[in-house]
């Protein structure tokens, strides 16, 4: 009998430290890879076409989703975002787990097509105050874009109850650790079945 991987969903409000935190896990978990979302959205300086996200227009996303080539989708400040079916497909099916770093739209979506073997996790800030000077750190949004950044934020945390597990980012090496432990786990979990 071939085993097949993992999904697992991660979410959080822009700035909690999804990113980083997933790019420990793919690159010291073997087996473990990571979804390139595409995406309308113009690149942010320093992010690397294929790697970050892959960028297409606004004309080829809705190409690809009216061929239902993405798992979800969603519309997030006025750009699409989508998660690309086939290599999800591909590598659940060669055992290896995946993980989607996605929004919480996103991950209602996922949750509602995909019944079994999903595990979703949740990023948080250690608060809204904390999550607000990242944002201003990054130097990539104005201020009225991080504003409703953390509108957007305060409605995602009333989602939390459809997640599995929950990790604070308060501090880094901590907050790696529990996410570690989480993809341990629930490998050593689909390891008995």
């Amino acid at each position: 009998m071939n085993k097949k991987g993992r999904l697992f969903v991660v979410s959080a409000p822009s700035g909690a430290g999804k990113t980083t935190l997933c790019e420990e896990i793919i690159k010291r978990l073997p087996g473990v890879v990571r979804s390139v979302s595409m995406t309308t959205r113009e690149k942010r300086p320093g992010e690397k076409n294929g790697k970050d996200y892959s960028f297409i227009s606004v004309e080829e996303f809705k190409k690809r989703l009216k061929t239902k080539e993405f798992i979800e989708y969603a519309k997030v400040f006025g750009n699409y975002y989508g998660t690309p079916k086939k290599f999800v497909e591909s590598n659940l099916n060669k055992n290896r787990d995946v993980v989607l770093t996605i929004d919480v739209q996103g991950a209602m979506q996922i949750r509602k097509n995909f019944k079994k073997g999903c595990i979703f996790i949740f990023i948080l800030p250690p608060s809204i105050k904390h999550l607000r000077k990242r944002l201003e750190k990054r130097k990539t949004d104005s201020t009225k874009v991080i504003n409703s950044r953390l509108k957007i934020a305060k409605k995602e945390l009333t989602f939390l109850k459809y997640y599995d597990y929950e990790v604070i980012n308060d501090d880094l090496k901590t907050a790696f650790e529990e996410l570690k432990s989480i993809f341990i786990a629930s490998r050593c979990q689909r390891d008995k079945n």
